[in-house]
């Protein structure tokens, strides 16, 4: 009698779980848009600004800063903590965006669903 009860719940469990062709196929296309959008994360910036503009941060998808430009106005040699306050504000501003870009991006690739480990 266990052993037809056994038998039973292995052909429910049949055709489910992550074991199926179909979910793999799923998943495999998932993955390969994924490593697409990550590259394409690279050639993609996010600009940031503190002062009002005096400083200006470049920074793509990957997190590298491209650039910063900093106003000749705002260096001053009695007020360096200014300026360091500053770009650390720009520079953060721009992880920030950075990543919000990043996961927006991911978002469109798997649909809104929030896959445990996935960090952007």
């Amino acid at each position: 009698m266990a052993k037809r009860k056994l038998i039973k719940k292995k052909k429910l469990m049949r055709g489910r779980g992550l074991g199926t062709p179909d979910l793999m196929g799923q998943l495999q296309r998932i993955q390969e848009e994924m490593l697409k959008v990550q590259e394409g994360l690279g050639e993609e910036t996010v600009e940031a600004t503190a002062g009002g503009g005096v400083v200006k941060v470049v920074m793509d998808g990957h997190l590298r800063m491209r650039s910063i430009s900093i106003a000749p106005e705002v260096v001053d040699p009695e007020d360096v903590e200014m300026l360091q306050d500053l770009v650390m504000a720009a520079v953060n501003e721009a992880i920030d965006k950075a990543q919000a870009l990043a996961a927006e991006k991911m978002s469109s690739v798997v649909g809104g669903v929030s896959i445990p480990g996935l960090t952007l």
